[in-house]
């Protein structure tokens, strides 16, 4: 049997098409639901600085100075110990070329007391995780301030200086098994390096790797990472404490995507997140908030390609990103980028 066509099923048909066609454009040009400002441009400082490509280094800013240290070339060859810095990110000086930690993959990295601090992390090939801790007052000379830490073996934790001590939080034991036997909640903290005190066993934030840890408004902060393997399960919760032991759920789902080995640092009075990965691949985006709660995407002109595990710091008045794990096809590099927020940028908001 054949079917009739008529005017009026075909005017039904097109009033469907048209219907179905003005949903999708409004949804393609939907606004987003967070708030979102236009930025600055990034600089890029230095497109091939003279270390290695590389990703998941340590780094901080000492003796103002960009410092990079260690960090991971591929699954099999052996993870970097050379130790760099610059007080530019034009021109670089190699303190050392191997140093003495073995574990440079994920690790701690601190500025303390006068003094830079490397401990935990991973020794590639393999997953063997340290709680070595290692000091040093120039990049060339370190002293093994304790080969046995008070916490467990682990790599990628997050870390911070508050209220004059050094902290490690969570972490996880084997970085290709991720499960509840090798992820941590735990918090530390320490005054030396040598003696560690267990402020909580279980801290009120689930189990987690590759989470990003800020010190802003006299409270800790921890937010996003997860597990990565077998399976990624990223998080995008935020939590804070004033004390390392009692914690307070801010969010439970920022409007940053979740997220594992992305960077965070404190600049302009606001907690900024930057890049990261999850399964879909990696991220590029930029986000600020003043309380954890409420976050802005800023999008500029000029920006990094997605990346994952680079480098972050505040310097010279400037957010700066170095090396990383990017596109395209994760390759690693060795670019430098800066972005400055004019003082008063906020204020014309």
């Amino acid at each position: 049997m054949k079917t009739r066509i008529t005017t009026f099923t075909v005017a039904l048909w097109v009033g469907i098409i048209a219907s179905s066609t003005f949903a999708m454009a409004q949804a393609a040009v939907a606004p987003p639901s967070h708030p979102v400002r236009k930025g600055p441009n990034w600089v890029c400082v230095n497109e091939k600085a003279p270390w290695q490509p590389r990703d998941s280094q340590g780094e901080f800013i000492y003796k103002d100075q960009l410092w990079i240290l260690g960090g991971w070339d591929t699954p099999k060859t052996p993870n970097l110990l050379d130790v760099w810095k610059s007080s530019d990110g034009k021109q670089w000086i190699r303190t050392v070329e191997i140093a003495p930690w073995g574990q440079s993959d994920l690790p701690v990295s601190l500025a303390f007391k006068s003094r830079m601090w490397i401990m935990g992390g991973r020794k590639v090939p393999g997953t063997e995780c340290s709680n070595k801790v290692w000091s040093s007052t120039d990049g060339a000379e370190w002293t093994l301030v304790t080969p046995n830490a008070g916490w467990s073996p682990r790599l990628s934790p997050g870390f911070v200086v508050f209220k004059d001590r050094m902290w490690v939080l969570g972490g996880t034991a084997d970085f290709y098994q991720n499960d509840d036997r090798t992820l941590m909640n735990d918090v530390w903290s320490s005054a030396d390096g040598k003696e560690w005190n267990l402020e909580v066993a279980n801290a009120g934030w689930s189990k987690r790797a590759h989470a990003q840890a800020v010190v802003f408004d006299r409270k800790m902060w921890i937010m996003g990472g997860g597990s990565r393997a077998p399976q990624p399960i990223p998080t995008n919760d935020v939590w804070c404490s004033e004390d390392g032991v009692n914690w307070k759920e801010v969010t439970n789902a920022a409007p940053w995507k979740p997220r594992l080995w992305f960077s965070s640092v404190v600049y302009r009075d606001r907690m900024w997140v930057l890049g990261g990965w999850a399964k879909e691949g990696n991220f590029g985006d930029v986000w600020y908030s003043k309380d954890g709660r409420t976050w802005t995407e800023l999008k500029s002109d000029v920006i990094w390609t997605k990346r994952h595990e680079h480098s972050a710091f505040v310097f010279k008045d400037k957010i700066w990103v170095a090396a990383g794990a990017a596109e395209p096809r994760y390759a690693l590099n060795s670019e430098v980028w800066s972005l400055e927020i004019p003082r008063n940028w906020f204020e014309d908001q």
